[in-house]
């Protein structure tokens, strides 16, 4: 009876663990909420870098966050010097198309919006800027390649044209938005805030929330009254995975990664089995493909570097007393200067980077030859093979058929001149398990 209440007690005791600690999850999880909720509601975020699919990425989801959350504004601080049309304009839809008024804030000092950037921040909703940066330079120009006369002048009118519709929706000034495009102009801060190109100039975030305090904007939603006093500012930087992403879509980052996904396979290919090698070379051939999507790739140029390639595996199969060589670090050498096309300095590869990685190439297929002839002319060691021209003793007489000792082995053995027990002997031949010998030091 003793023995069933405490089953009882303990049963009580149990249950009211169990309800206080989903009571306590509950309060936790409450808390968080609306931790969260009120932390959301000014969103800062930074874009510095290339415009590229990986910042277009991260400022649409911010923004998809920032209408998820509710939150009363979103600041991007802005720092580029241009990029991809596509990627831009992925941005700029998002903006005019958010429920939450965007700030872009060119900054700190020293920052620049150039090229897409011009167009990011017409966009805004709020344009602003740091002392000591500048606007402008939004000319297009032809990331794949250059194009001819009319396509130019194609994608300089498609630009203008883009660029005139932001800035007069947005109320600014569409006369230099559009010599911005046609004549590359640049402004200091204080220049454009008279032009009436940005709407503020504010040393740090805390000045331009102050000063965009009250200030009602028109937003996809309607009209919306920005408040920021009093108001929990949220800063929300790129998570690791689009920090990866970012830093691998650098054409250096992503031409060393094709080279050791080459590396990878060699490896793997001349040694079955090993697996690491392979499994590391297909990982960085897939991250540098992914790469490739985001750059002006020119493909005669990576053709020439998968030619490199196979003529310097073919160097270990054909004997051309290093021609190949010397034409696979000839068509590396063209191929990796060839490989991104574009008069925009950060699409183009180093050439600190290429020397190297040439000569690193070069010389690792050339050991790597070295190694295969050596191997291919040193005398074998085991097996059959590695019998002929040891030397042993003969156990018996040997002529027709007798033993010797060979190797720490006793073998059958035949000779063409007589050999008496005890005496030296070498090996000519092996033939089904038996040994064709010699005296030491007899003739052939």
């Amino acid at each position: 009876m003793k023995s069933l209440d405490n089953c009882k007690a303990a049963t009580v005791i149990i249950l009211q663990m169990i309800k206080n600690f989903f009571l306590l999850i509950l309060i936790l999880s409450a808390s968080i909420y609306f931790a969260h909720s009120s932390d959301a509601d000014i969103i800062v975020i930074k874009a510095e870098g290339i415009v590229n699919p990986v910042m277009s990425e991260f400022i649409t989801k911010s923004i998809d966050a920032a209408e998820k959350e509710k939150a009363n504004v979103l600041v991007i601080e802005l720092d580029t010097p241009g990029g991809l049309d596509t990627s831009m304009r992925s941005i700029v839809k998002k903006i005019i198309a958010s429920e939450v008024p965007v700030v872009v804030y060119v900054s700190p000092s020293g920052a620049r919006a150039a090229s897409a950037g011009v167009f990011i921040t017409i966009a805004a909703h709020v344009a602003a800027m740091a002392p000591g940066t500048n606007i402008g330079a939004a000319h297009p120009v032809g990331v794949g390649g250059k194009m001819d006369k009319t396509m130019a002048e194609k994608a300089v009118n498609d630009a203008a044209a883009y660029i005139k519709s932001l800035a007069e929706k947005r109320g600014r000034n569409a006369g230099w938005a559009e010599k911005a495009v046609r004549e590359s102009v640049s402004v200091t801060e204080q220049e454009a805030l008279k032009l009436n190109v940005i709407d503020i100039v504010a040393p740090d975030i805390k000045s331009l929330l102050d000063t965009i305090d009250q200030r009602e904007v028109e937003s996809s939603a309607g009209k919306r009254t920005i408040q920021t006093k009093g108001v929990k500012i949220s800063y929300k930087e790129m998570g690791l995975r689009h920090k990866v992403l970012d830093i691998i879509s650098d054409p250096n980052i992503a031409y060393l990664l094709m080279l050791l996904g080459f590396y990878g396979l060699f490896f793997e290919l001349t040694n079955p089995g090993v697996i690491l090698p392979g499994v590391l070379g297909a990982f960085s051939l897939i991250l540098a493909l992914y790469s490739f999507q985001t750059l002006p790739v020119n493909y005669a140029g990576l053709l020439l570097i998968i030619l490199a390639i196979v003529l310097f595996i073919l160097e270990i199969k054909v004997t051309s007393y290093g021609m190949l060589s010397i034409a696979g670090l000839v068509s590396m050498t063209i191929g990796s200067i060839m490989l991104f096309d574009s008069p925009l300095p950060f699409f183009q590869l180093s050439l600190k980077v290429i020397l190297p990685a040439v000569i690193l190439t070069t010389l690792f297929f050339s050991l790597t030859v070295y190694l295969a002839v050596k191997a291919y002319r040193r005398k074998p060691v085991t097996g059959a093979e590695g019998l002929i021209g040891l030397e042993g003793a003969a156990r018996t007489d040997v002529h027709h058929m007798g033993q010797v000792f060979v190797h720490g082995e006793l073998w059958q053995a035949w000779s063409d001149e007589p050999v008496k027990a005890g005496e030296k002997i070498i090996v000519e031949k092996v033939e089904d398990l038996k040994l064709k010998v010699k005296k030491a030091g007899g003739g052939d």
